[in-house]
């Protein structure tokens, strides 16, 4: 159900084609949005219809443009239109699916948003990497708040008992909820039980979670236990890259504030916490999303490493598949567990909004309350829970703790562990207020910085005044 996208220019369509399949390797928040945002798409090929085909829309339906940079929600909206046949008697969907890599869906969508018209998205996604700017941001206006959909928002989310940061995140500047994700992406440590048992002589939750500080707010226990790891020749996480989002999304403030660039104190200090990591020994120095950071997922890198820390995407998605295996007892598969973090986090999500001028609201808000809020065993986030909205689907966490209080999160690749016991309390300890319209390129910038600091290529001092610098060229903000 595509047709041929008529929206776009040849050239940005050619540069979406183009970019399927790779991976940006200049930008980490790239990078590693686009890994996760594409992690339910069943295989590479997919991106070849990342452009509209011809759909074949029926006469006498009303077409609904669905606008993302994944085939992920495309494929939520189809299968609601399978499942619901009044709602299939009325309405078809037109899909614009044009990948993150090369960063061509956000000018693509804000190109036709702004222009309007029959063609202008209905129902439009938007990333953790970019959301503000939809939500709070230079392209807020566009978003229909959820009232204005049928959608009875404080009753509904209290009934879901919806992720907190979620809601944060998606409410505008006037205090109206404008879009939700169906992921849960509240951050934990993944651990590997077999080291575990070997350095703490246990591999339970628990007992991990004490080791590293589970739930103190503080980073003390954890390189304690770096130091403990060390001594029995083990790093605790592979690179600092695995710390970040901990940090990241701990802070009091984010980048920018009232216009101006600002480095939040826990911001500030990854410096040294990346530093620590790398002076002592404490990890392979490796860079996230990269070989050797894979190669640790193995166990085959320098070191035999602890753990990761991330939502439950990263388990699903992305150590997995870079496992060394597909059952009990091959490569890694079945050696995890999932504790608390010292610290609570999230990392990466997708928004769904709607379009404040589509003339097909009641329609969106029966799509996006199926997506979002339904937490009967017929809606989104129950079979997205429980691994039965596809086949072959894995179980993973949503944004409806209600939901997954009720399902089975049982993994295999666990031991047998519910995550969802460990997940359900990640999603209340993440921060949604730190974020900004600015974050992928300011987070790839301070990235950058760190690294050359910790090499010993420039002070700490020269680091922090080389960020400022480049964000002042990169970004119209103010730089102190």
């Amino acid at each position: 159900m595509k047709k041929v996208l008529s929206v776009l220019s040849a050239v940005a369509l050619l540069a979406s084609m183009t970019a399927c399949g790779s991976t940006s390797e200049g930008s980490e928040a790239s990078s590693s949005s686009n890994t996760e945002s594409s992690a339910a798409d069943s295989s590479a090929d997919e991106c070849s219809e990342s452009s509209k085909a011809d759909t074949g829309s029926s006469e006498g339906k009303t077409t609904l443009n669905i606008w993302s940079f994944t085939e992920e929600v495309p494929g939520m909206v189809q299968k609601y239109i399978d499942t619901h046949p009044d709602f299939a008697a009325k309405y078809d969907i037109e899909t614009t699916v044009i990948p993150t890599t090369d960063q061509n869906y956000q000018p693509a969508l804000d190109q036709a948003l702004a222009a309007g018209g029959k063609e202008a998205p209905d129902l439009y996604c938007a990333e953790a990497a970019f959301v503000l700017k939809y939500t709070q941001g230079d392209a807020s206006s566009y978003a229909c708040p959820y009232k204005d959909l049928g959608i009875d928002v404080d009753a509904e989310t209290s009934a879901a008992e919806i992720a907190p940061y979620t809601i944060d995140i998606g409410t505008n500047t006037n205090g109206d909820l404008v879009g939700l994700g169906y992921q849960a992406t509240g951050g934990a440590f993944i651990y590997r039980r077999s080291i575990a048992e070997e350095v703490f002589g246990d591999d339970s939750p628990e007992t991990v979670a004490d080791a590293i500080g589970g739930g103190s707010n503080s980073w003390d226990k954890f390189f304690e236990a770096a130091e403990t790891l060390k001594g029995k020749g083990y790093g605790i996480v592979s690179g600092d890259g695995d710390i970040w989002h901990a940090v990241e999304n701990s802070s009091d403030k984010g980048w920018i504030v009232d216009g101006s660039l600002t480095i939040d104190p826990k911001r500030e200090a990854f410096l040294d916490l990346s530093k620590q990591l790398k002076d002592n020994d404490y990890h392979n120095d490796t860079q996230d999303w990269q070989e050797g950071w894979f190669a640790d997922m193995k166990g085959e890198g320098g070191k035999g490493i602890l753990g990761f820390f991330g939502p439950a995407w990263l388990i699903n998605y992305t150590i997995a598949p870079n496992c060394g295996g597909e059952a009990v007892g091959e490569g890694t598969y079945g050696d995890w567990g999932v504790c608390e973090p010292p610290i609570g986090f999230f990392w990466g999500g997708t928004w769904v909004l709607a379009n404040k001028d589509s003339e097909h609201k009641d329609a969106l808000g029966e799509i996006i309350r199926w997506i979002t809020l339904d937490t009967s065993e017929d809606g989104l986030q129950y079979q997205w829970a429980n691994g039965t909205y596809a086949d072959g689907g894995t179980k993973d966490a949503v944004a409806s703790s209600a939901v997954m209080a009720k399902s089975n999160g049982e993994l295999d690749f666990l031991g047998g562990q519910n995550m969802f016991d460990i997940f359900q309390k990640a999603n209340a300890y993440a921060n949604g207020k730190n974020l900004t319209q600015y974050d992928e390129s300011i987070n790839a910038l301070w990235r950058d910085q760190v690294r050359q600091y910790t090499a010993g290529a420039k002070s700490r001092d020269e680091a922090i005044e080389d960020f400022k610098m480049n964000v002042a060229d990169t970004l119209d903000v103010n730089v102190d």
